[in-house]
């Protein structure tokens, strides 16, 4: 699993997998910084960790065949981007066809990139979300996995729009990391995901009394 900083989404992954006694583990936690405070958490976790510091190389391809040296030494099935702050380039992509995973806090294809939830509010759309898909050389724009949606308040600020949403992340990024343990993802020949008995791939954040948040 990829990291940058504190690695939430990291958390409620490897949560998920070790309560539901799922066949399948985060085989290690990778970082471009040493500071990444999800490297101390994946350590007191009994999780191999290791920074590969991005500011070490002279391009970003030096840095990224540097990085993929280093994740093949663990043999993962998939990796996961979990708010890793770096483009990866497309022989990176490419390397990891079909393995490479992220969660991206917008409704793809609406708001690629960066400041997705001033994005939002800036455009008036009612609803906003997250979308965990597999990674292709074209900015989060891959097939889709799933996706995950939160009504945007009157009101509302980036950071509230923002931290209402990292709740859904967790529950969606989580779930889609339970598909791909039990081997139920795959992609068709027009790179469409289908996910064995799964019909509707959209969450909402359920509210205490059964509302959505």
């Amino acid at each position: 699993m990829l990291v940058s900083g504190r690695g939430s989404n990291m958390q409620a992954i490897v949560q998920t997998l070790r309560d539901g006694d799922l066949p399948g583990d985060v085989v290690a936690v990778i970082a471009n910084s040493a500071q990444a405070a999800a490297l101390d958490w994946a350590r007191e976790h009994d999780l191999p960790a290791r920074a590969v510091p991005h500011k070490e190389y002279a391009s970003r391809e030096q840095f990224d065949v540097a990085l993929a040296d280093v994740i093949d030494s663990y043999r993962p099935d998939y990796v996961l981007l979990a708010g890793f702050m770096r483009v990866l380039t497309e022989g990176f992509v490419e390397r990891f066809s079909g393995k490479l995973v992220n969660v991206h806090p917008s409704l793809l294809p609406a708001f690629p990139g960066l400041h997705t939830h001033q994005q939002a509010l800036a455009t008036g759309v009612q609803w906003h979300g997250c979308t965990v898909h597999f990674v292709t050389p074209v900015l989060d724009h891959g097939p889709i996995i799933a996706q995950g949606v939160v009504p945007v308040r009157s009101g509302d600020t980036p950071d509230e729009l923002a931290n209402r949403l990292l709740k859904l992340e967790h529950i969606v990024y989580s779930e889609v990391v339970q598909w791909l343990a039990e081997g139920r993802v795959r992609l068709d020949a027009m790179q469409r995901v289908h996910v064995e008995g799964i019909d509707c791939r959209a969450f909402s954040l359920p509210s205490q009394d059964g509302k959505t948040l």
